[in-house]
């Protein structure tokens, strides 16, 4: 899309994105009415959150959504409360209170399930996302240098489409969607947790500090390890990582979105050094073998493609490709946070000629890929990303879109009578 016309649509847009929700007075059957502004050329819905504050130590229980007099799904996270917004279906809400009320459309159940080592957060009873917490060791004759824990795999399309692949032959150490870091120093020691087939170190899973489920996402936070095997003695801890995983309802069923965010820090005298590389950290996904130079595409915010996308930067990128019935098309929205290191984020994308002229696809948001990262001791740091997996086509005005709105979270602001 040209620069001007991204401009353009920025502007219609913006109030989509920091949406202003305007508190009217309330009757006794109400605690508080609430307006959604947004532009009319936007029609997409997702995930927002109103305030707690109204509820003046009531139970949240003792309260309903209602939207043109039918009752919402909603989900209760601390200070927040959060539902999905469908600008198709007006603007006006109501939280009032639950007497003889009309049970919210449960359209689909979330949850989590652990299952051979997996746990699955579910949409509609479909295992979408999964998170390797048990050990994957690698195939008879390969080295056992390449088990590998903690990390995700498979991530299906709503439509049952395997995105993601583990342990490809040119590549045993690739393991779906997954993060370590590749050229770090520890002091003057030189540590690769990427490539585990050097032996230096690796990231597994230590623990699971959270699982959550509700009406509106499911989500899980798991805590990692970055290892250092290079230490004389014994292998130590060079990063303790909490990974957050949540999985969102868009209220359609060719499209579902989840994030995945990142809190690491090391527990290291010295801290470690994250050296300037086109590998490392962010986000990395090796999609599945089906896909190759003549039937995948990358489409990223500053208008690249495949031939044009590596090493430049991006707030968002699309990757789709054919379908496995051949029938249509499939893929995965990644975004960066505004947040994050170096953003609009460097990326790192095979090239179409690579993989002995394959043209096998990988995606990386690197936030080390131009500059290095001094990681100190015990300072808390933070990546923040967000993908859109869909079934059919997602164009750039929507993808700009999304974005938007993970970039700009709802604001709420009370009117007084």
């Amino acid at each position: 899309m040209p620069r001007t016309t991204i401009s353009t649509f920025i502007k219609k847009t913006l109030l989509l994105f920091c949406p202003l929700f305007i508190f009217f007075g309330c009757s006794q059957k109400e605690a508080f009415r609430f307006v959604v502004k947004n532009s009319e050329s936007v029609d997409q819905a997702g995930p927002i959150f109103v305030n707690a504050d109204f509820l003046q130590g009531q139970s949240i229980e003792n309260f309903k959504l209602v939207q043109n007099d039918v009752s919402l799904d909603f989900q209760s996270e601390g200070d927040k409360i959060w539902f999905l917004h469908n600008p198709e279906k007006g603007s006006l809400y109501s939280f009032e209170k639950n007497e003889a009320a009309q049970e919210p459309s449960h359209e689909y159940d979330l949850g989590t399930f652990k299952e051979n080592g997996n746990l699955q957060l579910l949409l509609g009873n479909k295992p979408l996302v999964s998170y390797r917490y048990e050990m994957t060791y690698p195939p008879e004759g390969i080295d056992s240098l390449f088990k590998k824990s903690g990390y995700i795999h498979p991530i299906l399309t709503p439509k049952g489409d395997t995105l993601t692949r583990i342990q490809p032959p040119d590549h045993y150490h690739h393991y779906g969607l997954w993060a370590p870091w590749t050229h770090t120093r520890i002091d003057t020691t030189r540590v690769d947790f990427w490539n585990l087939g050097e032996g230096m170190g690796t990231v597994l899973f230590k623990e699971f500090k959270d699982t959550s489920s509700g009406d509106v996402f499911t989500s899980f936070t798991a805590l990692q390890e970055h290892i250092d095997f290079k230490t004389e003695e014994e292998p130590q801890v060079a990063l303790n990582e909490d990974l957050e995983v949540r999985l969102w309802y868009l209220g359609r069923e060719d499209r579902y979105m989840f994030d995945y965010n990142t809190t690491f820090n090391s527990p290291l005298k010295n801290g470690i050094l994250f050296e300037a590389y086109r590998y490392g950290g962010g986000i990395g996904l090796r999609f599945n073998e089906r896909w190759k130079a003549d039937n995948c595409s990358v489409l990223t915010s500053e208008g690249k493609d495949r031939l044009t996308a590596d090493g430049s930067n991006a707030r968002w990128c699309i990757v789709s490709g054919e379908s496995s019935d051949k029938k249509g098309t499939n893929g995965i929205l990644f975004m960066s946070h505004p947040t994050n290191r170096m953003h609009p984020e460097p990326m790192r994308i095979w090239p179409i000629d690579g993989n002995n002229g394959r043209g096998d696809m990988f995606f990386e948001f690197c936030p080390i890929r131009h500059e290095e990262w001094k990681v100190e001791p015990n300072k808390e740091y933070e990546l923040k990303y967000r993908m859109v997996v869909f079934d059919g086509e997602l164009k750039a005005e929507e993808a700009e879109v999304y974005w938007q709105a993970f970039a700009s979270p709802p604001k709420a602001i009370r009117m007084t009578e």
